[in-house]
């Protein structure tokens, strides 16, 4: 004598079809952010007058230290000491603009 198999009874429910709403922000690309500063890459390198080794030396920043380009004159920028107000020009040779890479 066979018997008969009870099963549950699972009640099936409709699933939707559409997905839920995501509220996204706007994705800000990498590109869209300010250009980093320059910094120094050498021990230190001297702040002058002129765009000229030979001129009158102003300051001095040091490895790492953070700073803004106003202009370019060959291979010397002209730059603006933002923590001691000092402006003056820096050999190109000792600094560079750190850069951001985008992943996007």
């Amino acid at each position: 004598m066979l018997g008969a198999l009870a099963l549950p009874v699972l009640s099936a429910t409709t699933a939707s079809a559409a997905p839920a709403a995501v509220s996204a922000a706007p994705a800000s690309s990498c590109y869209d952010q300010p250009p980093l500063p320059y910094a120094v890459h050498a021990k230190a390198v001297t702040i002058r007058s002129k765009a000229s080794s030979k001129s009158t030396a102003l300051g001095v920043l040091y490895k790492s230290h953070k700073f803004s380009v106003a202009k370019k004159s060959g291979n010397w920028v002209f730059i603006t000491d933002k923590s001691t107000g000092v402006r003056g020009w820096v050999s190109g040779t000792y600094v560079s603009r750190d850069i951001r890479m985008c992943l996007d």
